[in-house]
């Protein structure tokens, strides 16, 4: 494996206008014209956009229509300057954030439970999960007095409660998932210790699209007096629209009494701009677990909801704008449209016998190979425009359909260079996917530390001017 041309690959990716554009590792002695950095921040954005805008790209932007986006930045700049920890200069913030949280609860069953659906609008699915194990894990220390937590997950769990682990010192116990890739009910129940304070499920999780047995392990949660948490990061504004239309959507959500938290994010299947989501607990009691207060500091008394302190309030209006803009007609037509070319991209990579889908997804559409490579198979549709997300254990390959895949000929135009692309790599067996040597050496314990150190030079490269 050449790790210094795989290195010379991304670095050429990650900074293509190194040598075209003007760059500053200090600030300028005079400050540029401000039409000269709008010209040059619009070229950029302008050479970057036809890729997203063609549909061709996984996930990434959700919406994308030009009259929303414009209608999103319009709402931004209105309020670009409110900052929600300041709520008695800016409380249109505070009404806008109360209104999401509860527009997202009552999406997801508040209203039809007796207890109270709750929650705080965050920067994003990541700080909402790990609000959600920090809570937890205070929770349990206070009222269980266990002092070293831990949270049952599936592999297929987002990596943020990974993260949430690390940070919080948690434990995090993985559970393998089914040969069908939802949780295994059985090994999650068998994976519970005296130390447990919160179970996972996914609606769905972001590999397979495939959601988990949320009703059964939600139950089980309950009955052992712990926390269950639904991370609906991905699904939870689309799946109760698909559940209206008649898909086969299984509860999820605070329907059912064991969940007791959940994450769903607004820029996703929300439409927002990025950086918006929300974390919802059942109960008052449980929320106050995740805030922040400190009384006695000399500047002055601080409490904060979330982990940051001052906050985008451009970011929240802008999504509560979204929620209202959208309304349930507008994000159950929207579901329609993306779960019926998904239906379309279904059944034409069903046709491709070289390939096979891993399970039996909604909208994230997750597939493979038994004999050929996969990743080289994502190259070629690389080559060809395509941006598909790569995954591993098993090796495979998703495409997360949004709106922009339900423009009229995306979907077949998709379904041609995939079966274009297969035809290349099995005329070139000797292809071998760009990725393949990474993948391949996670799955080694004596290479894994080799893998830790290229990813943290490769994020180290992000921040090289």
């Amino acid at each position: 494996m050449d790790i210094a041309k795989i290195q010379q690959e991304l670095n050429a990716a990650l900074k293509p206008y190194k040598d075209e554009v003007a760059g500053f590792r200090s600030l300028p002695k005079e400050g540029l014209s401000r039409s000269d950095i709008v010209t040059l921040i619009a070229e950029l954005s302008q050479r970057e956009a036809p890729r997203w805008q063609s549909g061709k790209v996984s996930g990434a932007v959700y919406h994308g229509d030009p009259n929303h986006i414009e209608f999103q930045n319009t709402v931004y700049s209105l309020q670009s300057q409110a900052n929600p920890l300041h709520m008695d200069i800016w409380p249109s913030i505070t009404k806008f954030e109360a209104e999401i949280v509860s527009m997202t609860a009552h999406m997801l069953g508040a209203g039809q439970t007796e207890d109270e659906i709750v929650g705080t609008v965050t920067s994003g699915g990541t700080e909402s999960i790990l609000l959600a194990m920090k809570t937890y894990r205070d929770w349990a220390k206070a009222t269980k007095n266990i002092t070293e937590a831990e949270i049952v997950a599936p592999s297929t769990a987002h990596v943020a409660f990974e993260k949430a682990a690390q940070y919080f010192g948690m434990r995090l116990i993985r559970v393998p998932v089914g040969i069908d890739f939802r949780a295994d009910v059985k090994a999650m129940k068998a994976a519970l210790t005296p130390n447990t304070v919160v179970m996972v499920g996914s609606a769905p999780p972001f590999p397979h699209g495939i959601i988990d047995p949320i009703e059964e392990l939600s139950e089980i949660a309950r009955q052992h007096g712990i926390g269950f948490h639904t991370d609906a990061c991905l699904g939870g504004f689309i799946l109760p629209w698909a559940e209206k239309l008649g898909y086969p959507v299984p509860k999820f959500d605070f329907r059912l009494p064991g969940v007791t938290s959940m994450s769903c994010d607004t820029h996703k299947y929300g439409y927002a701009a990025k950086g918006t989501s929300v974390v919802l607990y059942r109960g008052r009691e449980l929320r106050h677990y995740q805030y922040y207060v400190c009384t006695d500091w000399c500047g002055g008394i601080y409490l904060s909801p979330t982990m940051t302190g001052s906050r985008p309030g451009g970011l929240s209006a802008a999504a509560w704008a979204a929620l209202v803009s959208m309304g349930e007609s507008g994000y159950l037509e929207a579901a329609r449209r993306i779960l019926k070319s998904a239906e379309t991209i279904k059944k034409g990579i069903a046709t491709i016998p070289e390939l096979r889908i891993l399970g039996d997804p909604l909208f994230v559409i997750a597939f493979t190979s038994d004999n050929l490579d996969i990743y080289a198979i994502s190259d070629v549709m690389s080559k060809a425009g395509w941006n598909l997300n790569g995954l591993q254990n098993p090796p495979a390959v998703h495409l997360a359909v949004t709106i922009r895949h339900t423009q009229e000929g995306v979907a077949e135009r998709f379904l041609a260079d995939l079966q274009q692309a297969v035809e290349t790599v099995k005329s070139h067996p000797e292809m071998q996917g760009s990725m393949t040597p990474v993948y391949g050496m996670t799955t080694n314990v004596v290479l894994r530390g080799a893998v830790d150190q290229f990813l943290r030079g490769l994020l180290d490269t992000v921040f090289e001017p």
